[in-house]
């Protein structure tokens, strides 16, 4: 086994939040993130999945140090992320790089697409000359399918997939050693979107990158992981490798994603039985007691609403935070979307 990059223990974040009208405040504590752990190891992609506002995104800023974690700990390479001041995390940055959601959006429209690609190298080294720094640019727009003589361009003049070739060029021109991916291709094309993780699993074997993929298309996650971590309502549910996960699902919440993937063959899909996810995920401000999931899981009893799951690993080295997984019927695997 690849030693680990990153190790993430009990990683919380809370946020205070006020409600009620004028005379009649209440303060609620948000747990956004929820005693988290997990590890990231050498050259790996860690996919992270789960439905909008399960927690994935804050806890990529956390460890970016973009949000304060209220406790636990990121160790990268040794050192403990969590309570850097913010110039020590700065310098942090140039081995842990971000890729944001909206390629435009994160893009400059006044500076041009040589100047953004550059500006991390202005940051981390400013001794670099003029001609290192355009020389290093070309190369790494080159490297992500762009054209060298695009520089001098803007933003405006690409499309959303070449915007997030620029982004990725701009992630990766300090050579970091983990890129985080906060769900880059969700704005894009579907076509676009299987050219842009071509990119990235070209990027990762060619330059030994560790990634953490956020996303919340498991086929997408799919294609790109070696390992998926499922989370919802900002507790992480079930952890396993990339085919496990797929074909042996443990945790009753990973079954109900599967399931909401569509099968590209239409009477196959017509055909198949489906347990659909019922409910909506519950309010941050106000969480179930017991497991987080039970209120929408058809596999819940009484003793699901009591008690809390720890992360249990198995005997595969799996690990999975629900009372039940052992009763749970082995009928989940789909060989139809291999």
């Amino acid at each position: 086994m690849r030693a680990p990059v990153l190790q993430v223990r009990d990683l919380s974040v809370h946020f205070r939040v006020e409600s009620g009208g004028l005379f009649r405040r209440q303060r609620h504590v948000v747990r956004a993130v929820d005693r988290v752990s997990f590890d990231v190891h050498a050259a790996e992609t860690l996919g992270i999945v789960g439905e909008s506002g399960c927690g994935k995104s804050t806890l990529a800023r956390a460890i970016l140090g973009l949000v304060r974690a209220h406790s636990g700990s990121a160790v990268w390479l040794g050192e403990d992320l969590v309570g850097l001041s913010e110039e020590q995390m700065r310098i942090k940055r140039r081995e842990i790089q971000l890729i944001f959601q909206d390629p435009q959006g994160s893009l400059d429209p006044r500076m041009t697409v040589g100047d953004i690609v550059a500006e991390p190298l202005r940051t981390f080294y400013p001794s670099m000359s003029r001609l290192q720094v355009r020389e290093r640019v070309q190369g790494i727009m080159k490297l992500v399918g762009l054209l060298p003589d695009q520089i001098n361009r803007y933003p405006h003049e690409f499309s959303g997939g070449q915007c997030q070739r620029i982004g990725i060029a701009r992630a990766l021109v300090v050579n970091p050693r983990l890129v985080v991916c906060d769900e880059p291709v969700s704005a894009l094309d579907v076509s676009i979107q299987a050219q842009i993780v071509n990119l990235l699993k070209d990027l990762q074997k060619k330059l030994q990158l560790s990634l953490i993929f956020i996303a919340h298309d498991l086929s997408v996650v799919r294609h790109v992981s070696d390992r998926v971590m499922v989370m919802y309502l900002g507790k992480v549910m079930e952890v396993a490798d990339r085919d496990s996960i797929y074909l042996r699902p443990r945790h009753p919440y990973t079954r109900a994603l599967i399931e909401s993937v569509p099968i590209p063959d239409p009477v196959k899909e017509r055909a198949r039985a489906r347990r659909s996810l019922e409910g909506d995920i519950p309010s941050p401000l106000n969480p179930p007691s017991g497991c987080v999931f039970h209120g929408r899981c058809p596999f819940a009893i009484e003793q699901c609403r009591r008690e809390e799951p720890g992360l249990e690993t198995l005997d595969s080295g799996n690990q999975v935070a629900c009372l039940r997984h052992r009763e749970l019927p082995e009928d989940a695997a789909d060989e139809d979307r291999n």
